[in-house]
């Protein structure tokens, strides 16, 4: 005698759980703007000085992150989140976008002779910083949207993340003027970089950043789930 299957549905976090993973990703949003608004204004002000493409660039990234955490903010101040996340995420999406288009634009400009950026000393110890800083707050904010199944938590950690190789290609690319005069590497890397934020801003768009819980046990098996988002299940 075999005794009936019971379909288990995977449970999301408590609402105690939601509401302490929802004031830590205020915390986290609130950290995230502070730094960026600090950020944007020694990257603009240094890249004004030294005629630098890549650090007006990056300035103008802050910028935007600011608005993406601003709009995860925005969502989270709402007594029902989730009623504001599509809005979120399309703010999210356009930011990511804007950032791709500028960065394109300038270092198209660059390649083609658009000027030459003197020595800065600020912007290597700026992207150094940003290098150390920008990857923690990404793993923190992205850990705690995925357990509390928040596409714009995630979506917004992604732009964090994004921050982080525009630091790298920064401080790389101001090292290798500083040490071997190739103007070119920075542009040519943060063509790169436009691309990611491209893909990035599409996921953005079509909310492929991370299952909610209910969509876990509705749209997904848990198998098909990896750290809290979802692949896409196989055909029936």
């Amino acid at each position: 005698m075999s005794l009936p299957l019971i379909s288990l549905t995977p449970s999301g976090p408590t609402a105690q759980r939601r509401t302490l993973l929802a004031r830590r990703i205020r915390l986290l949003v609130a950290a995230t703007i502070t730094y960026n608004a600090i950020e944007a204004v020694v990257a603009i002000s240094s890249g004004a000085a030294a005629n630098s493409t890549a650090l007006l660039g990056f300035g103008l990234d802050s910028i935007i992150e600011i608005s993406s955490a601003a709009a995860v903010a925005w969502q989270f101040a709402a007594h029902d989140p989730e009623a504001r996340e599509k809005i979120a995420l399309r703010i999210i999406a356009f930011s990511f976008f804007a950032l791709a288009a500028y960065v394109t634009v300038e270092s198209v400009r660059a390649l083609l002779g658009g000027g030459e950026a003197r020595h800065s000393s600020v912007g290597l110890v700026l992207a150094a910083a940003s290098l150390a800083v920008m990857p923690a707050l990404s793993w923190a904010q992205r850990r705690t949207g995925r357990e509390l199944g928040s596409r714009t938590a995630v979506a917004d950690s992604k732009q964090t993340l994004l921050c982080t190789y525009l630091s790298a290609v920064l401080l790389a690319g101001l090292a290798v003027n500083i040490l071997f005069g190739w103007s070119w590497a920075d542009p040519a890397a943060a063509l790169v970089i436009a691309a990611v934020a491209v893909k990035e801003g599409r996921e953005a768009w079509r909310g492929d950043t991370c299952c909610t819980p209910s969509q876990r046990s509705a749209a997904a098996p848990a198998d098909h789930c990896q750290d809290g988002c979802c692949a896409s299940a196989p055909p029936s």
